[in-house]
C-alpha cells in the first residue's frame, strides 16, 4: 500500500510515519509537508536513511491545488492520511485566518484532488475539541453522535474540516473515515505544547506558566497508541464513519505540572499563574467505546509509564528542543503579539474585578 501523509513532519505525523514504516514493511509513504515552524525534518532524519526506498518527502502546501494534484498523479496513493493542520489554540486567537485557510480550505483542496483522482481512501485526523467542553463535575463523555460546539477559532476550524470531509462522503461518495483524538503526548512534540513546554522549562529552571483555571482537565493519550488506533481505522474502519480515540485518563494542568516537577526533582516554586486564554475549555473526555467494540483497539501504554518515557526523551534530546527554541527567538513576532494580548487581558481582568 502507498500512503500520502500530509503534515508528516509534525509531531503526530512524524510518529505515525515511524510506526507505519516499521509495522508494514511492504508499504511506501509520501510525506507532504509545508515545513512551518511546527514541521521539522530532523524528526525523520534516521527514517530517511533506514527506509530510503520506501519514504519520499514532498515540500509543499496543501492549499496549492496544482502541487497536490501533481503529487497524487505522480505517486497514485491508495490512501491520503491528513494530519496537516495549524493546531495551537493561542496562535489561532491571534491569527484565525491562517487556521481556517490551512485547516478548512487545505482540507477542501485535498478532498477535491482525492475525488478527481479517485483515491481509494481518505482518512482525516481531527480532535476532541470539536465537541466543545464539559463541566468539571459532569459524568458525561463525548460520543461520536455528540453535537459539535467548538468555542475557539482552532476548534471551529477543525469542526469545519470534519463537516467538509463528511459532506464529500455524502455528496460525492468519497470513501472517508475520521478519527477524533484526545490530547497526545510523546517524543518529537513541539516545545510550545504543554507537556514539552513544562518539561523543557523545568530542565532550564524556568517558570511553568499555568492558566488560572489550572484544575481544568484534559484526556491524555500516548502518541504511539494513537498511531495504532489510526492503523485500526485504516484497515478495519467502516467507510463514512467517525471514531473517537481516547484513553479515559484525565489529568488537570496542575497535575501534569506536579508530575513533571516530581520526575525532574524540581521545586513547586517554579509554578506561576496567568489569566486564562479566551475560550479556555474546562474539560474534554471522549467516549471511545465504538473503536473498542467495533475495531478491538485499546490503549496499551499506562499514563505514568508513558509520561516518564516522554520526559526522559526531552532530557536526552536537549539539542533537538534547544535548536527549536533558538529558532523561535529569532522569529519572535507571534510571541510578542501573545505577550501584548495577555498583558491587555490581565489589565482588563483587573478592571473587571
Amino acid at each position: 500500500m502507498k500512503l500520502l501523509v500530509t503534515g508528516g513532519a509534525g509531531f503526530i505525523g512524524t510518529n505515525f510515519i515511524r510506526y507505519w514504516l516499521k509495522e508494514y514493511p511492504d508499504d511506501v509513504i509520501v510525506n507532504l509537508d509545508r515545513l512551518t515552524y511546527a514541521g521539522n525534518l530532523t524528526n525523520l532524519k534516521d527514517i530517511v536513511l533506514a527506509y530510503s526506498d520506501r519514504y519520499v518527502f514532498a515540500h509543499g502546501n496543501i492549499l496549492d491545488d496544482t502541487f497536490v494534484s501533481e503529487i497524487v498523479e505522480t505517486h497514485q496513493p491508495d490512501i491520503i492520511v491528513n494530519f496537516a493542520a495549524e493546531s495551537h489554540n493561542s496562535r489561532a486567537i491571534l491569527n484565525p485566518r491562517e487556521f481556517f485557510a490551512t485547516n478548512v480550505m487545505g482540507t477542501q483542496v485535498l478532498l477535491d484532488v482525492a475525488r478527481q483522482y479517485e483515491v481509494p481512501r481518505f482518512h482525516h485526523i481531527s480532535t476532541c475539541e470539536v465537541y466543545g467542553e464539559l463541566p468539571l463535575d459532569s459524568p458525561d463523555a463525548f460520543a461520536e453522535t455528540a453535537p459539535y460546539r467548538p468555542q475557539t477559532p482552532y476548534n471551529a476550524s477543525k469542526a469545519s474540516a470534519d463537516h467538509l470531509v463528511n459532506a464529500y462522503f455524502h455528496s460525492f461518495g468519497l470513501p472517508i473515515t475520521i478519527s477524533n483524538c484526545s490530547n497526545n503526548y510523546g517524543p518529537y512534540q513541539h516545545p510550545e505544547k504543554l507537556i514539552p513546554l513544562f518539561a523543557t522549562n523545568a530542565l532550564q529552571d524556568l517558570p511553568l506558566t499555568l492558566y488560572r483555571s489550572s484544575h481544568n482537565r484534559r484526556e491524555w493519550l500516548h502518541v504511539d497508541d494513537h498511531c495504532r488506533a489510526i492503523a485500526s481505522v485504516i484497515h478495519n474502519g467502516k467507510i463514512g464513519e467517525t471514531y473517537n480515540v481516547g484513553s479515559g485518563v484525565e489529568k488537570s494542568i496542575e497535575e501534569i505540572s506536579d508530575f513533571i516537577l516530581d520526575v525532574l526533582g524540581k521545586p513547586e516554586s517554579l509554578k506561576t499563574y496567568v489569566p486564562d486564554r479566551p475560550g479556555h475549555d474546562c474539560r474534554y473526555l471522549l467516549d471511545s467505546d465504538k473503536i473498542h467494540r467495533e475495531l478491538g483497539w485499546k490503549p496499551i501504554i499506562p499514563f505514568e509509564e508513558g509520561m516518564r518515557q516522554t520526559i526522559q526523551w526531552y532530557v536526552e534530546n536537549r539539542d533537538w528542543w534547544e535548536k527549536i527554541q533558538q529558532d523561535a527567538k529569532s522569529d519572535s513576532v507571534e510571541e510578542d503579539k501573545w505577550e501584548k494580548f495577555s498583558k491587555q487581558k490581565r489589565e482588563t481582568d483587573e478592571v473587571d474585578k
